[in-house]
């Protein structure tokens, strides 16, 4: 047992009785480092992440490593779902260092922060073209001891290119070019066999739909319109989507959406959420709207916290294998009445065999991914059974399978409370109260609304990052603010509840006077009075969500019209100015906010 048996964090849990000596991020740990002249070894990561797991498995729990890690560095673990300011300065330098990065996120610095190496996953012993832990600490030990000179050197040059990595000043306004251009990189990318945005793997980006979705609205380019459309229906056919239990899982392994990284977060549930509802609303397709209540479904049964509020992810690996919850084999699928286990068998292309290899050895495993080639109205066509019937038939079918699923060894819940997240489910759950009418959505947004209202909260009103058995914790960065903004926006306009409204109005003064860069525009992802940490960045890159700067300028952009603030409104427009000469080099990198400029096009014409 290890430091970290005192901290709330599953991810930190999961690895408290690990034979390394851990230390949570703290100040004992850097003073220990200092005291005893050893560097730091600083490996992040998050509770869910398979990887993570194979390292823990590999390396953290073998007692080799564990002593040539207490003997010689001091071993830091960090959650970067609590962390994100400290994933997103380290992630950077790592990036830096290799030119790629990933989790588990593995650093090796000097006591005062700053990093001399960097990388991801490391096995035990070395393999081809990959360095073992056994061997990878002693020439680290030998560095340091004999080459100090040559590290602090080197970590002076990783802390100017750090610090001089936000170096963007304001360019000039905006304007519907740079929209054409983020249309125009996305029709270049785009996978017209399948949908989505890059070969593989395959990430949802429901940013880009989003944005297309608008983009189709003003211009009536119905090419915008295709290609959102395309990509919202291949990824509900294929295995990302859960077919059985429904919500997506994380990403896609191959280009066809079918095989996917199996883990199921919080935030992909609410984006694509609004995306499909989004979709509804420009179509009026009912498959859209379906999808969404779907989501809505496994959300509000399988994440829901007890107080109302919505629990982080769901883990790809149960018995320490990954996706073995949710795949089946073909002889399952008699439990099945009557000739529906062969139609099902059918129409999900359930093989023998198996229907995929394992990843990394190619072997076809006998497992099978649920997975639909065709919609069911061309199925129903094909095998001459009226729609209505084979949805039902469907639908019973898929009814057995959870009920026989639900008795499997069930995945890791990860059941830590964020508030960006929450704030991204409070902004989905209440556009689905509105666009589909459901009460029942508004209700649940409102609760989880009301937990962060009164038990995330700092004693200056300022909102807290992370929850956990009855413990708030972590300032929020500005990705809490801008989300849950957003779902307070969301709110007002489902419910025309003026509290909501107001909430919002008051974070955002308090966003805008602890994060705004007054001298440059945009606001830092940390606030001035918080931690001190090596770097303080803007964030402006639409990665898995939106960055906090595109939601930001979305939210200023509303909120000044909604209340008629024309200050608010300048800070959306100055924040876009900020930004504005690394988003005109590539624009699809920012498509979220480029819905924000989308809406000021809008309001212009």
């Amino acid at each position: 047992m290890n430091r970290l048996i005192h901290e709330k964090s599953p991810y930190l849990l999961q690895h408290a009785h690990n034979p390394v000596d851990w230390y949570p991020w703290c100040d004992d740990a850097f003073n220990q480092a200092r005291e005893s002249d050893r560097p730091i070894f600083l490996s992040i990561g998050y509770s869910t992440c398979h990887w993570c797991h194979v390292m823990e498995r590999e390396s953290f729990t073998d007692n080799e490593v564990a002593k040539l890690l207490n003997d010689n560095v001091i071993s830091i673990k960090v959650d970067r779902e609590e962390r994100p300011d400290l994933d997103n300065i380290y992630m950077t330098a790592c990036q830096m260092l290799t030119g790629s990065g990933g989790w588990p996120l593995t650093i090796i610095m000097t006591p005062e922060k700053i990093p001399f190496y960097a990388g991801t996953y490391f096995p035990k012993n070395t393999q081809p073209g990959r360095i073992g832990m056994m061997e990878l600490i002693p020439r680290l030990m030998d560095l340091w001891h004999n080459r100090r000179g040559e590290v602090q050197e080197f970590a002076l040059k990783i802390e100017s290119a750090l610090n001089n990595i936000d170096n963007l000043i304001p360019g000039e306004a905006v304007n519907a070019s740079v929209t054409d251009r983020a249309y125009k990189e996305l029709f270049n990318r785009f996978d017209e066999a399948s949908g989505g945005f890059s070969m593989m793997p395959k990430f949802p980006s429901p940013h880009n739909i989003l944005f297309l979705l608008r983009y189709f609205k003003r211009t009536g380019n119905e090419k915008a319109l295709q290609m959102a459309e395309k990509s919202l229906f291949h990824m509900r056919l294929g295995g990302i989507y859960d077919h059985v239990g429904f919500g997506f899982h994380r990403y896609s392994t191959d280009s066809k959406w079918f095989l996917p990284h199996f883990e199921k977060m919080l935030y992909d549930q609410a984006m694509l959420a609004i995306a499909y509802l989004e979709a509804y609303q420009a179509t009026g397709k009912r498959e859209y709207a379906s999808t969404a209540d779907e989501i809505f479904g496994f959300v509000m049964r399988d994440l829901l916290s007890p107080e109302g509020a919505f629990y982080s992810a769901i883990d790809a690996d149960s018995e320490g294998e990954e996706g073995k919850f949710y795949v089946w084999k073909e002889e399952e699928l008699k439990v099945l009445p009557g000739d529906d286990a062969d139609l099902i068998t059918d129409i999900f292309n359930v093989k023998k065999a198996g229907n995929f290899s394992e990843e990394s050895t190619g072997e076809i495993t006998g497992s099978n991914i649920l997975y639909l080639t065709k919609p069911l109205e061309e199925i129903a066509l094909e095998k001459n059974i009226p729609l209505n019937v084979l949805q039902d038939k469907i639908s019973k079918a898929v009814n057995i399978l959870f009920l026989e699923r639900e008795k499997r060894i069930h995945p890791h819940m990860d059941d830590k409370i964020l508030t960006d997240w929450n704030g991204l489910m409070i902004a989905a759950l209440a556009l689905g109260a509105k666009v589909l009418e459901n009460s029942e959505y508004a209700s649940s947004a409102i609760k989880a609304a009301e937990f962060v209202i009164e038990q995330m909260r700092n004693s200056d009103g300022g909102l807290l990052h992370r929850y956990r058995e009855r413990e708030a914790k972590i300032n929020g960065n500005a990705d809490d603010y801008a989300f849950f903004i957003w779902g307070l926006i969301n709110l007002y306009e489902a419910t025309a509840d003026a509290r909501f409204l107001e909430l919002a109005l008051q974070l955002n003064d308090y966003f805008l006077a602890h994060f705004y860069d007054k001298e440059r525009g945009g606001l830092f992802f940390t606030p001035d009075n918080g931690e001190p940490l090596p770097v303080r960045k803007r964030e402006i890159y639409d990665g898995a969500i939106p960055s906090s700067n595109s939601a930001a300028m979305l939210n200023l952009l509303r909120l000044g019209q909604i209340t008629k603030r024309a200050d608010l409104e300048r800070y959306g427009v100055d924040t876009a100015i900020a930004f504005s000469d690394a988003v005109k080099k590539m624009p699809s990198a920012h498509t979220f906010l480029m819905c924000g400029i989308e809406l000021l096009l809008k309001k212009g014409s």
